[in-house]
């Protein structure tokens, strides 16, 4: 091969490189940022001016005050729990807390959410209910707040 023919390769590969690996990575994360900021920026969740967590990712609490994720075969890496997972953790934080049983219940079935599949079941974000919690019940989670 001869190496005039070796141009037209490399100009075209190093213009795949900009265009593929430097412009296009850009245009999608200009866009993303104006478009939908919170969700590029990972769905960040705040307290008290604090990043605490995100809603796309489980969040890690031990505390028996607390709804746990899933702790099962799965990832670990889902924010949400079914509501039947939520009702079965209402007496361990009823005992740890005193929050009544029955004002836990509502709370999870206020923020309960659909899956968008017509046969999915119902879930509850850990992370927003736990926010919840702290925030309805400042004399129980004053540590947390």
């Amino acid at each position: 091969m001869n190496t005039r023919n070796l141009g037209t390769p490399i100009r075209l590969a190093i213009l795949s490189l900009v265009m593929c690996g430097l412009l296009f990575p850009l245009v999608v994360t200009g866009i993303g940022q104006l478009l939908f900021p919170n969700q590029a920026n990972g769905s960040i969740t705040k307290l008290n001016g604090q990043d605490i967590g995100s809603n796309l990712i489980a969040q890690n609490f031990t505390s028996p005050l607390f709804f746990q994720p899933r702790n099962d075969s799965a990832s670990g890496a889902d924010p949400d729990i079914t509501v039947q997972d939520a009702y079965s953790q209402i007496p361990r934080i009823n005992s740890a807390t005193g929050i009544p049983s029955n004002v836990l219940k509502n709370l999870v079935d206020q923020n309960t959410e659909k899956t968008m599949w017509i046969t999915g079941d119902s879930y509850v974000n850990v992370l927003d209910l736990n926010l919840l919690l702290i925030k309805q019940y400042p004399q129980i989670f004053h540590a947390y707040g």
